[in-house]
């Protein structure tokens, strides 16, 4: 006996969509997969095109990690990222309430948090070596007041490994995309358990703690994995505006790439693969905690 069995239209609908896709994800794959598996087989010393072919073989982790250099680099790397990532928070989640609110200049407010936005990033980088340089604008104003005697006097900000001029660069280009963010989670969320919060006496701080905060906890999380991400892999703002030796470990790499002798690409690579671990075990820590908050709240 034969039966007729029939592909529901939602099943083709969802094939189709997957067929037109699938020239773009093979592409996809096939360029960003191909680039990591040969990135960690040259970390691992498979470099034939240079003449060497030490697969597998760990001295170039080895050579690393043993290196006090590497640990005092991922230091500096870890501590931009994260004072960068925080005072972005701190800054932003004002900002995004702000944002989500109606008044006279709304629209002005909203259109100066945009502007870092198309402002490129070496532009950013260029603007804090002239504002903060000890020949800059401020160190010249400072001067024309009277606070100091001569430009030079002026406080060291740049070319230091507090990485004032660094954080400074990272916050200005990602408080707007926080911002922007957590503003578009509280228009979504809406006003209606904020202005319940107030009929039932709740004070503006209860109101921040208890039901803004936990509302935006998901885009808090979203955009700060981002932007720490991107922090501790940049290299264009630690290498123009840091202090020098020892470097952040993606100005490490870059130092390792650039060098006449293409070995020093394999120790380089090593470089980037420890970034990418280290990187990778702080998110899924982070991500495993906020999963527990979210637990602990019932919504998981």
């Amino acid at each position: 006996m034969k039966t007729n069995r029939t592909v529901s239209p939602a099943l083709m609908q969802n094939l189709r969509d997957v067929a037109e896709v699938m020239p773009l994800l093979v592409v996809l794959l096939g360029l960003f997969g191909g680039a990591v598996v040969l990135g960690i087989l040259q970390s691992f010393g498979y470099a034939p095109w240079f003449g060497i072919n030490e697969f597998p073989t760990t001295r170039y982790f080895e050579r690393l990690w043993l290196s006090s250099d590497f640990w005092a680099s991922l230091g500096l790397t870890l501590y931009y990222g994260f004072a960068a990532t925080l005072i972005g928070l701190v800054i932003s989640i004002p900002l995004s309430i702000a944002l989500s609110k109606k008044f006279r200049v709304s629209r002005t407010f909203a259109a100066l948090i945009r502007l870092p936005l198309m402002v490129p990033y070496t532009v950013g980088i260029a603007l804090a070596l002239v504002m903060l340089g000890n020949g800059g604008l401020l160190s010249r104003i400072s001067a024309g007041l009277g606070l100091i005697d001569d430009p030079a006097q002026f406080v060291q900000i740049l070319k230091t490994h507090w990485g004032c001029g660094i954080i400074a660069v990272y916050v200005w280009k990602q408080v707007p995309f926080m911002t922007l963010t957590l503003s578009a989670v509280l228009a979504r969320k809406g006003e209606d358990t904020v202005e319940a919060a107030m009929v039932l006496g709740a004070t503006s701080r209860q109101i921040f703690w208890r039901v803004t905060l936990p509302q935006i906890m998901p885009g808090i999380v979203s955009a700060s994995l981002i932007c720490f991400a991107f922090n501790i892999g940049a290299f264009e703002a630690p290498l123009i505006l840091g202090g020098g030796y020892p470097d952040t470990l993606p100005v490490l790499a870059w130092r390792y790439f650039q060098d006449a002798n293409y070995a020093f690409q394999l120790q380089g690579m090593a470089v980037v693969v420890s970034l990418a671990l280290v990187s990778g075990i702080f998110l899924a820590a982070y991500l495993l905690g906020y999963r527990r908050y979210e637990r602990a709240r019932g919504r998981v």
